[in-house]
């Protein structure tokens, strides 16, 4: 889905790739793991679309969308179209804060844009994608990807932030995760761009990698097709959006092919029926494998 263009004008934020997300720690006991079977580690991952807390009845509620996360019962979430201080839609409330604070997780925020503030020495406005993990994040970047600003009357296609990476630590072993967000409209151009992008800057990671988000675009087509060359699809046999009578699947859970360090299993992958946001969600089960006994 796109996102309304505001009024202002996005700044230049090329931003470096560095920890621009924030990072909320729960309690220990949160980042308790289910117990190992074997070798293998086992791992539940979502990937959620909240369209800035609102559900499909346009109402924003965060305290609907934090018991539908909480069913999830998801060790790791990437979310997309989380808000921070953005604006009236969403209460200029700090979206991945608060449900990271709801549920005990740590997160990662990694903004799109991030706006100077209405008032002087207020917060940022800031729009993106998000990673809440119940294990310790253990580093996370922000990744520019090719964009096309919702923010700017006439964009061009330019390197812009929002690509999240981070690394979380299961029973020892550090696992990749990824969380995106693709471009929404009919012309799959940026979205070739955006590919490759990705493609790229995945090739850069070692051992385990996850890739968690909205792909506006549906299992076969053509501009996802080099995604196929490294990631599995974890393919929940069920379509995801709209989340009224979904008829068409754009949001994913795609995981790295076996290999030296990168092994993981798909044991299964669902999508719940919820209406919490203009999207469902997908999950899916998980076995990592190479993880240390502790």
């Amino acid at each position: 889905m796109s996102l309304r263009r505001r009024t202002s004008r996005i700044p230049q934020l090329l931003f470096a790739a560095s920890l621009l997300g924030v990072l909320v720690a729960p309690p220990a006991a949160a980042t308790t793991a289910r117990p190992p079977s074997g070798g293998d580690l086992p791992l539940r991952v979502a990937t959620y679309n909240i369209h800035a807390g609102a559900g499909v009845d346009g109402v924003f509620d965060l305290d609907r969308q934090t018991a539908e996360l909480r069913l999830l019962d998801a060790d790791v979430i990437g979310l997309q179209e989380v808000d921070r201080h953005w604006g009236a839609r969403s209460e200029w409330r700090d979206l991945a804060g608060e449900l990271a604070r709801r549920l005990r997780m740590h997160v990662s925020f990694a903004p799109i844009y991030s706006l100077d503030p209405d008032r002087p020495g207020g917060p940022r406005a800031e729009y993106g994608v998000a990673v809440l993990s119940r294990h310790r994040i253990v580093g996370a970047e922000n990744h520019e990807i090719t964009r096309l600003s919702t923010q700017d009357p006439n964009p061009v296609p330019a390197p812009a932030p929002g690509f999240g990476e981070v690394v979380v630590r299961v029973r020892g072993l550090p696992v990749h995760v990824y969380v995106t967000h693709l471009d929404y409209r009919p012309d799959p151009a940026v979205r070739v761009a955006q590919v490759a992008d990705t493609r790229r800057i995945m090739a850069e990671g070692r051992g385990p990698r996850i890739l968690l988000g909205d792909f506006n675009a549906e299992p076969d087509a053509p501009e996802l097709a080099p995604l196929w060359r490294e990631l599995v699809d974890a393919d929940p046999g069920a379509p995801t959006f709209p989340a009224q009578d979904p008829v068409k699947r754009i949001d994913f859970v795609a995981v790295s092919k076996s290999g030296p360090g990168a092994g993981i299993t798909v044991r299964k992958a669902w999508v719940p029926e919820t209406v919490a946001s203009d999207h469902r969600p997908v999950v899916a089960d998980l076995l990592v494998r190479g993880g240390k006994r502790r």
